[in-house]
């Protein structure tokens, strides 16, 4: 029997502005809403602002005496590059080097992170960890305990000190703020490649939460979003998406995600096997695809070069700011192919041209 899906604490409200649904990691989550559908969402975040509901993202917390050491000791990138109030990129690897998950890690102190995987990974990523715990250190998974907000778009900060949340933030900095007396923990990061930040209440805060928000975002000309454009937008930057451009069997090294590993620490889930794909170089890297002929790229389509497959295809979709097909790939390395050069894509019996590209393939404005 399929297993019922999982819902949101905002369910109820994007089924009254008529959201289309979609099963996504386990949980029921809109793709999109009546009012501007993937393309006009999309420009929203670019040009004013947009508020999504991520409440399918995982949450755990790691408390004890030493949390932050054992953190560290697991994930790769290095928790003591920043201090308590800030949050990290980071991931979890498997022994051969491969991404169990990647998340955001938040130093909240010497014996407590909280972290914020991904909804289909969470339940792997706190199993995992505990697996190792010291003890004395607990591991708790605390998924639906919490919503997850997204404000993001130029305006985002307007948005937030409009109903009485921080919003002087520095990039990957995160503060716990109140709302209507409810704590509520906010985070200048994202998803989109723009000003925004993430906001993390108790699940029984986010319905009137969201209802606030987003009276203050339609007020400038916002919108809600939903996945299908929170997928677009992330496109555009070349942020990867587990299970398609990062997995068990694609590795940091192959995704160019090595500057989220911290390469001098002793310890991290898969470091041997990582220092070694590291030194012998990857057999393959991920690259951007930009199409010239009119088509969209898709998962596990073939490139080619001089009659040659050269990789595949990891996700693509339309561009909506660029108007053009845009996607990920994994090149063979052997190729020694690289930014500007040729390609063609195999898009459902049609050879269609392309160049590779290095992302963005828009402008970041996250700081």
């Amino acid at each position: 029997m399929t297993a019922a899906l999982q819902t949101s604490p905002l369910d109820a409200a994007h089924r009254a502005l008529g959201a289309k649904m979609a099963a996504f990691g386990g949980w029921s989550m809109p793709i999109s809403y009546p009012g501007g559908g993937v393309v006009g969402e999309h420009h929203a975040v670019r040009t004013t602002v947009g508020l999504f509901d991520v409440s399918h993202l995982g949450k755990a917390s790691v408390v004890g005496p030493g949390a932050a050491d054992f953190v560290n000791r697991c994930l790769t990138n290095d928790l003591a590059r920043i201090g308590p109030g800030q949050a990290q990129y980071t991931l979890c690897c498997n022994p051969t080097g491969g991404v169990v998950d990647d998340l955001i890690a938040y130093l909240v102190g010497p014996d407590e992170v909280f972290l914020v995987p991904n909804a289909a990974n969470a339940d792997l990523v706190v199993a995992e960890i505990a697996a190792d715990a010291p003890a004395g250190v607990t591991v708790t998974n605390l998924h639906t305990a919490y919503g997850v907000l997204a404000v993001q778009g130029p305006l985002s900060g307007e948005v937030l000190a409009a109903v009485g949340l921080p919003a002087a933030l520095d990039y990957m900095a995160w503060a716990d703020g109140n709302w209507n007396g409810m704590p509520v923990r906010i985070c200048r990061t994202g998803y989109t490649g723009e000003h925004g930040y993430e906001l993390l209440p108790p699940a029984e805060v986010a319905p009137a939460l969201w209802d606030a928000l987003l009276a203050e975002v339609t007020a400038r000309g916002g919108l809600p979003v939903g996945l299908g454009a929170r997928d677009t937008l992330r496109t555009e930057m070349g942020y990867p998406l587990h299970g398609q451009d990062l997995s068990p069997q694609i590795t940091p090294v192959q995704a160019r995600s090595g500057w989220a590993v911290g390469w001098s620490k002793e310890a991290f889930f898969g470091r041997d096997a990582l220092i070694r794909e590291k030194a012998a170089g990857p057999s393959r890297l991920l690259w951007g695809v930009e199409m010239i002929d009119r088509g969209i790229p898709r998962a596990h389509q073939v490139l080619v070069h001089d009659d040659r497959p050269v990789g595949e295809v990891t996700s693509g979709t339309h561009s909506p700011t660029l108007n053009k097909g845009i996607g990920l790939a994994l090149v063979d390395a052997v190729s020694g192919l690289g930014a500007g050069d040729a390609v063609t894509v195999d898009v459902r019996g049609r050879t269609l041209a392309a160049r590779l590209v290095k992302p963005p393939f828009v402008p970041s404005r996250v700081r």
